[in-house]
């Protein structure tokens, strides 16, 4: 039986290679100015901030699902800071690439914050009403 965080991680790893391949087909057909130089290095950062957000979401409901709301809240706001802040940081650093960095940085944090809370929401259904996911 695979543990919720397996599963979570196995469909991570999918999703991350899906968009590769959508980032690789993308690149042949805009122009290079289109892509930040560490566009590559945005998908590990990615993954592991999405791991770790995901692993304290999953003991924040296993604890107390009446607190997992605000928790999930806290979360959201604090990775929220935590990418807006490395973004600052990387712009003011490296301001030859701050407007591809930025619609990167956009695009890949719109596509792992909508991944990891649909995850999320999905498990927390089959969790709360005590029935195995994706029963249809």
């Amino acid at each position: 039986m695979k543990t919720p965080y397996i599963a979570f991680l196995k469909n991570l790893l999918i999703f991350s290679l899906v968009i590769v391949v959508i980032c690789i087909g993308l690149s042949y057909l805009l122009p290079e100015s289109y892509f930040s130089p560490v566009l590559p290095f945005l998908f590990p950062f990615y993954i592991a901030t999405t791991l770790i957000s995901y692993h304290f979401m999953l003991k924040s409901l296993h604890r107390r699902f009446s607190k997992f709301v605000n928790r999930f809240m806290a979360a959201t706001a604090i990775k929220l800071l935590w990418y807006l802040m490395v973004m600052v940081l990387y712009i003011l650093f490296f301001t030859f690439d701050a407007i591809p960095f930025a619609i990167n940085f956009f695009i890949f944090y719109l596509c792992y914050t909508v991944f990891e809370t649909v995850s999320l929401v999905r498990y927390s259904k089959s969790y709360v009403n005590k029935s195995p996911p994706n029963q249809t």
